[in-house]
């Protein structure tokens, strides 16, 4: 069973910046494409970055210019660097292979982002 562990999450300022990791277990992830998820309050959780097993990468356009996904397939692990946080960018944030509008695997606990302005 694959284990997703999100991590690197906190309480930061306006223009701040964070950078999270999702590790996993149990499986290769070098063979899936990747995404970081975003849970805003009162909000369904939405796809913000992924990046294909190729390298390339996409965002949605409150990412884009900010945030840059990337993995590291020997430590099995994906990453998402968060430059100029914004207050909007407060939720919790999980990491999963995307698969259309469905996932791969059963979520993480995820990693609580909180942006004060």
């Amino acid at each position: 069973q694959v284990q997703l562990v999100e991590s690197g999450g906190g309480l930061v300022q306006a223009g701040g910046s964070l950078r999270l990791s999702c590790a996993a277990s149990g499986r290769i992830l070098s063979s899936d494409d990747m995404g970081w998820y975003r849970q805003a309050p009162g909000k369904q959780r939405e796809l913000i970055a992924s990046i294909n097993r190729g390298g390339s990468t996409t965002y949605t356009d409150s990412a884009k210019g900010r945030f840059t996904i990337s993995r590291d397939n020997a430590k099995n692990t994906v990453y998402l660097q968060m430059n100029s946080l914004k207050p909007e960018d407060t939720g919790i944030y999980h990491c999963n292979a995307p698969m259309g509008r469905f996932v791969k695997y059963p979520w993480g606990q995820g990693t609580q982002v909180t942006v004060s302005s």
